[in-house]
């Protein structure tokens, strides 16, 4: 009769050892997988900004993202001395502007938007009047991890983009 420990068994270690390799394989295995997944969101991250530019007579807001992948803006909120607008119009010392919309659009990587551009003889005005505006646009990724940015430029992770329908921006 054989008094061997089970574990002492040229079988029992030839298992036991087949069995560590299949769990540190499946261990890499996952830790591969988290890593690739992390990679994939990182390769498409959009990060939208919010611009200002003016000259002797002309005066622009724009979007550009600066990201690696297309942002898809869900919604776009504009205040004006702390009331909120649907439309640049609402704005009067805005009259004489050209406008793009600004809500519920893809922005692909690199890409700029022009969401006003005023043409007036006296810029001076709207230049007076742009600390009054704020613009806030909440965007997501293609893996629906989503953001809000403001003029600070600061995006703040979010869980999912929801706005009022009487808060957002129409135009």
């Amino acid at each position: 009769m054989n008094n061997k420990k089970w574990y002492t068994k040229s079988e029992m270690i030839v298992a036991l050892s087949a069995l560590l390799i299949s769990v540190v394989t499946a261990t890499i295995g996952v830790y591969s997988a988290y890593i690739d997944r992390a990679y994939a969101r990182a390769s498409v991250w959009p990060r939208l900004e919010i611009f200002r530019s003016h000259g002797k007579d002309w005066f622009e807001y724009g979007v550009t993202n600066n990201g690696t992948g297309p942002a898809l803006i869900k919604y776009a909120k504009v205040e004006f001395n702390s009331k909120i607008i649907h439309y640049w119009r609402d704005i009067p010392e805005m009259k004489n502007i050209r406008q793009s919309h600004l809500g519920n659009r893809i922005l692909p990587s690199q890409a700029t938007i022009k969401p006003v551009e005023s043409k007036e003889k006296n810029i001076l005005k709207i230049i007076e009047i742009d600390g009054s505006v704020n613009i806030a646009i909440c965007y997501c990724s293609i893996y629906e991890e989503c953001w809000i940015t403001d003029r600070n430029n600061q995006p703040k992770s979010i869980a999912n983009c929801e706005i009022n329908t009487n808060d957002k921006f129409l135009q």
